[in-house]
C-alpha cells in the first residue's frame, strides 16, 4: 500500500496524516484541535487571545477528547514604543465612522490585547507538555526557547521568506513553516513588513526545502487534495491548512466571518495592517478599501485594534477583520476531523504511482 513520501513530520511529532490545522486565534478552539488530532493530524490551539488560565482550560478540553499530539501557538511580537502622533492620526482617520454610527469619537479607546510569549505562557508549557510549540513573528528570546525543548515540545515557526527560514534554522528550530503570501491571518514576516515582495506558496516552499536541513511545512493556499500533492511534490513534509477549517462546525467565527468566507474569491482578498497594525489577509470590506490596504496611520501591532474594535461591533460586514486565504472556494464544508481524513486521501490517491 502506497504512504506518505517523507515520514519526517509524521515522525517528529507523533502523528499519522502530515495535515496542521492551522492556529487561528478568535476562530479555531479547543474543540477543532482535538478533533483534528483525533483523525490523527496536528490540531492547534491559539494563545494569543487567551490569558495562560485560559490556555490551561483549552488544553484540559483537547485532553479529554484524545491524547495524540496537539500543537499550543504563541505571538512573540515585540509590545511597540508609544507613538501619540500616530494613535491621533488613527483615531481621526476612524472619527467619522464613529459618527456615521452614532458612536462617540470622543470615546475611541486605545491599547493592544494580544500577549507576546512570556514566562506566564512558557510555564502552561512546561505544565502541560504539548508535543508541538509554534511561533509566529519569529522566535521569543532563546532562554524561553531552552525551556519549550526541555518541556519536551518541539519548535516549529513560520517563514514567509527564505532568509527567514534559514534565521529560523540557525536558532535550532525543529521544522519550518513556509507561509506563501496566499495564507489567511497575520503573516509571519518578522525580517522586514515590506509587504510589495512577499512570496506564493509554491515558489516559497521549494526555495525554502533547498536551503535547510529540516522539515518544511507548506502553508497558504492549502485547501483541497489537489494542494496537499502539490506541496509535498516540491518537496514539503507536510502542509498546513487553515480557512478550510473555518467552514467546519468546530469554529468560532465572529458576526459576519462566516457570510464573507462564503463569498471570498481568489480576488478579493488584500493583505492588510487596519485591523491590527500588522499585515493580515482578510476579505476585503470597507475600512480594507477605504483606509487601506496598508495604512500608516495605523498603529503598530496590536495597538490598532483597540480603536476599531467598536466599529467592528456595530457594523461587522464593513469593520470586521475576516481573514481568508485566496482558496476558500475549493474548501470542503466539513467537520475539522472528516475534513483532515479527506484532505489526506485525496493527496494520498494523487500522489499513488
Amino acid at each position: 500500500m502506497f504512504s506518505w513520501p517523507d515520514r519526517r513530520i509524521l515522525d517528529l511529532f507523533g502523528i499519522d496524516l502530515p495535515i496542521i490545522q492551522a492556529p487561528m486565534a478568535g476562530s479555531s478552539t479547543a474543540e477543532m484541535a482535538a478533533a483534528v488530532s483525533a483523525a490523527g493530524g496536528l490540531g492547534s490551539m491559539p494563545a494569543a487571545l487567551l490569558s495562560p488560565d485560559q490556555l490551561r482550560e483549552a488544553v484540559g478540553t483537547i485532553r479529554a477528547a484524545t491524547n495524540r499530539s496537539f500543537n499550543l501557538n504563541f505571538f512573540c511580537h515585540q509590545p511597540p514604543a508609544d507613538d501619540l502622533a500616530r494613535d491621533l492620526a488613527w483615531r481621526a482617520a476612524l472619527a467619522p465612522y464613529y459618527v456615521e454610527l452614532g458612536l462617540d469619537p470622543a470615546a475611541i479607546p486605545t491599547g493592544g490585547g494580544r500577549a507576546p510569549f512570556n514566562d506566564a505562557y512558557c510555564q502552561v508549557v512546561e505544565e502541560t507538555a504539548p508535543a508541538v510549540v509554534s511561533f509566529h513573528f519569529g522566535l521569543p528570546s532563546p532562554s524561553l526557547v531552552e525551556r519549550v525543548k526541555v518541556a519536551g515540545a518541539k519548535v516549529i515557526a513560520s517563514a514567509t521568506t527564505v532568509a527567514e527560514a534559514v534565521w529560523l534554522a540557525e536558532r535550532d528550530c525543529d521544522a519550518i513553516i513556509a507561509m506563501g503570501s496566499e495564507a489567511g491571518g497575520h503573516r509571519g514576516s518578522f525580517l522586514g513588513l515590506d509587504m510589495a515582495g512577499q512570496v506564493g506558496t509554491f515558489a516559497l516552499v521549494p526555495q525554502v526545502v533547498d536551503a535547510v536541513d529540516i522539515p518544511v511545512i507548506a502553508a497558504g493556499g492549502i485547501a483541497d487534495g489537489r494542494g496537499v500533492a502539490a506541496a509535498l511534490m516540491l518537496g514539503a513534509s507536510a502542509v498546513q491548512v487553515g480557512t478550510a477549517y473555518l467552514f467546519s462546525p468546530e469554529a468560532k467565527l465572529a458576526p459576519g466571518h462566516r457570510e464573507a468566507l462564503e463569498n471570498a474569491r481568489d480576488d478579493n482578498t488584500a493583505i492588510t495592517n487596519v485591523f491590527t497594525g500588522r499585515p493580515a489577509r482578510g476579505v476585503a470590506n470597507r475600512l480594507v478599501k477605504e483606509q487601506g490596504p496598508l495604512s500608516p496611520n495605523a498603529p503598530a501591532f496590536p495597538n490598532a485594534a483597540f480603536a476599531v474594535a467598536p466599529l467592528r461591533v456595530a457594523a461587522p460586514a464593513d469593520f470586521g477583520n475576516a481573514w481568508s486565504g485566496q482558496a476558500a472556494r475549493l474548501a470542503a464544508h466539513l467537520p475539522a476531523g472528516e475534513l483532515t481524513r479527506r484532505l489526506a486521501e485525496e493527496a494520498l490517491a494523487l500522489l499513488a504511482p
